[in-house]
């Protein structure tokens, strides 16, 4: 079990509360984590955020292979589970066909395949016009928690050197 990041985790920390100049043991702390196993995000959410002309862009550059996972042959059964259960619901049919586009899809379908849990800053909502991760994820009994949560979990902590 690892912690599978969105997207909306790397660009909420880089646009406000951990940018690369306020608060870099953020940064350093992910690395970290995902040298030891328990932080990764897919193939999906790395061109993303690659695609910015940023330094977030820049840093996901920067971040081995292995931090942004391919896809692979174990999220099939998931990817077509997951596409059922939002036809099951009553969205509407285009926020159906955005999901089914969208790299929330294949995070939600990666993290059930592998038992990793989703961090995510979305939360749910009974909105029909867009799928959203929490929904998905309470709908198929898959664990979600925020960057907050993540971090108090794993007892990250971020202190001020001496000098400083």
């Amino acid at each position: 079990m690892a912690y599978l990041l969105d997207a909306n985790v790397f660009i909420e920390a880089h646009q406000r509360y951990y940018g690369f100049d306020l608060c870099p043991g953020f940064w350093d702390w992910v690395a970290a984590a995902h040298a030891a196993g328990r932080v990764l995000s897919i193939a999906k959410v790395g061109d993303e955020l690659k695609a910015g002309a940023d330094s977030l862009a820049a840093w996901a550059e920067r971040q081995p292979s292995s931090f942004f996972a391919p896809m692979d042959a174990a999220l099939l059964a998931s990817l077509a589970e997951i596409a059922q259960w939002a036809r099951r619901q009553s969205y509407r049919s285009d926020a159906i066909a955005r999901f089914l586009e969208d790299a929330d899809y294949y995070l939600v379908a990666f993290a059930h395949a592998h038992g990793h849990i989703v961090v995510t800053h979305e939360k749910p909502s009974d909105g029909v016009r867009r799928v959203k991760i929490p929904n998905v994820a309470l709908g198929i009994n898959l664990p979600y928690i925020n960057t907050f949560e993540m971090l108090r979990r794993e007892r990250a902590r971020f202190v001020l050197g001496a000098g400083a």
